[in-house]
This record gives C-alpha cells, structure tokens and sequence, in this order.
C-alpha cells in the first residue's frame, strides 16, 4: 500500500447544524434522479407522439366545435411534460427537504473529533458523551478508553460512499448493525488528511454512489 498521510490526533469536527443539512442537501441534489425530458421512456415518448399526432391532423380537417377536444388533447400533453419533469422534481425535493427539516443533529457530532489511520476513521467523543458508543450499531467496534472514548470505523467496514464538493459521505456496517458519517472537506485546512481518505474509500468501494435518504448520522 502507498504511504498516504494520516492524522496524529483526532481533528475536532465542529458539525454545525445548518452543516448537517446542508450536507445532506447536498448530496440529494447530486445523487437524486433526474427528471428531465431524458428521464421519460420510450414508450411515453410514442403514446405523446400519437397524441400530437392525431391532435394536429384533427385542427387540419376539421373546424367549428369539433377542434375543441384536439386543443385539449394538446394542452393534456403539455401539461402531462410538465407534471413528469418540473412538477415531480418539486415534489420530490419538498418531500426530501420535510424529512431532513425533522432530522435533529445529535449533541455528541458537536463534540466528535475525528481521525484517519491505515486501519480506519478514528471517532473520538469526551467520556461523559461516551453512550454513543454503547448502541448496537457501535457494538464491535475497537474502542480505546481514556479522557475520550474511541472507536475505530475499519476501511473494510465501509459499504458505500459519496462526495460533494464540500462533504465525502460513508455508510458501514459492523456486526450486522448499519451506521454512516460526514466528513466535512473543510477539515483539510486543520491537517485532516481528505485525500487519503478518498484513497482509501476508493480502494473499497471503488464506484462511488449512495442513497441520501440512506444517510441517517450519526450511528446510534
């Protein structure tokens, strides 16, 4: 393996609460599916066609009265582009922004500190905030005690990740139990290592992607 730099101690994360949603904003803008014209199938595509079709033909040899269910087969279409594109991107994103809007930052992310090692994320957290490692989702990992309680993500834990332009986002699992964490890339300016990160999460998972709705943070 590559010498990559890591951290001699765990850097303090100062997790905001205007962070914690914006980073998840963020990574529903870049992984949410695309709702544009290129998004509808084929098949819509030739039932539309056939509509506009028939449509037109109709405003062609006929006149009077009789044009009047053509207009609205046309304006069916219209807004039938507009519902599958504009209108199911507004939904989806209002009902994303509801959920992340319910989502309260745990008091402990305000206090984590962490670190990057050849065998994992170390995450450290004062003694008296140490219940968050008690969970079932922090059972097994390596835990070290002393002023602060640690425990240690193993790389291979990490099932997938993601980046933004300012977040890199993990999901693990150990022991059966799922948990996930944000990496703010600002921590790059105290030393914190975000390319070996990136190196190692590559080295794991090398396709990048995972589901915004998926990231529930921290692990508890």
């Amino acid at each position: 393996m590559a010498l990559y730099p890591y951290t001699l101690q765990p850097v303090a994360l100062n997790l905001t609460e205007a962070e914690f949603h914006q980073a998840q904003s963020e990574l529903f803008a870049s992984a949410s599916p695309s709702f544009g014209l290129s998004s509808i199938k084929l098949k819509e595509w030739v039932i539309m066609a056939v509509a506009v079709i028939l449509a037109v033909a109709g405003l062609v040899f006929l006149t009077g009265y009789s044009t009047i269910i053509f207009w609205l087969i046309l304006a069916a279409v219209v807004i039938y582009l507009l519902v599958r594109t504009l209108g199911f991107k507004w939904y989806v994103k209002k009902e994303f922004e509801k959920q992340v809007a319910e989502q309260e930052m745990p008091d402990e992310m305000r206090q984590m500190k962490l670190g990057v090692q050849k065998h994992g994320i170390v995450m450290a957290v004062p003694v008296n905030q140490s219940d968050m490692f008690n969970s079932n989702q922090m059972r097994g990992m390596q835990m070290r005690a002393g002023s602060t309680q640690q425990a240690v993500i193993p790389w291979s834990a990490v099932k997938s990740w993601d980046e933004t332009d300012d977040y890199i986002f993990m999901m693990f699992e150990m022991k059966g139990q799922q948990g996930s964490q944000i990496i703010p890339k600002r921590l790059q300016a105290q030393k914190f290592p975000i390319d070996t990160v990136r190196q190692h999460l590559i080295e794991v998972v090398a396709i990048k992607g995972l589901n915004p709705e998926n990231l529930q943070l921290p692990a508890k």
